[in-house]
């Protein structure tokens, strides 16, 4: 992602496209394409986005990708669907919540290392609001956005949910040093 946030333009068509492209899926019909005066150079680059869908202040899905694989515009149209269908936690979007869904796009930054020597220094280095944090131990990953540091603001709580969510125990990240990554975001939403 270059260093240049969207413009207002830019956020709204992305926002549009993701609600359209919701509401096609959950009716059965074709793929919503933005017009092409609408889509600028940034949507052209290559991007990485989570989609997060709330219904009055609850998740409703969410799902994305740490790394730009393919141009923005699709990434979002990608994830749109995934959080509203794909997300294992929840059964898929009905076509009556559509009209309920408060869409919000985070856009990631690459995600750099974040290198620590011992457990108990890997809380004291996070900035809690700011970083986007993935831990990684052997084959078990997972990332919470930094939205999620407004439901868990003490850095060793965000760390042992963290944990949990890769499918780990809580206190892993007490005993051992993981592989962990941070990346911040630029964060929009209707």
């Amino acid at each position: 992602m270059s260093e240049k946030t969207l413009t207002e333009q830019e956020r709204k068509s992305l926002l549009w496209l993701a609600r359209e492209t919701i509401y096609a899926a959950a009716s059965h019909k074709p793929l919503p394409i933005l017009p092409d005066e609408q889509v600028t150079d940034a949507m052209k680059q290559p991007g990485a986005v989570f989609v997060t869908l709330t219904i009055g202040g609850e998740l409703r899905g969410c799902i994305g990708s740490l790394q730009a694989y393919q141009p923005l515009i699709q990434d979002v149209q990608a994830h749109a669907i995934d959080a509203a269908f794909n997300d294992y936690r929840f059964g898929p979007v009905s076509l009556a919540e559509v009209p309920l869904l408060e869409i919000e796009i985070s856009r990631l930054t690459p995600s750099e290392p974040l290198p620590y020597k011992s457990p108990e220094q890997l809380p004291k280095i996070l900035k809690p609001n700011v970083d986007g944090v993935v831990l990684r131990d052997g084959y078990r990953s997972a990332t919470f956005l930094p939205q999620v540091w407004e439901q868990l603001p003490d850095p060793e709580d965000f760390l042992s949910h963290l944990c949990q969510k890769m499918g780990a125990p809580a206190n892993l990240w007490r005993q051992k040093v993981l592989d962990v990554s941070i990346y911040h975001v630029e964060e929009f939403h209707e």
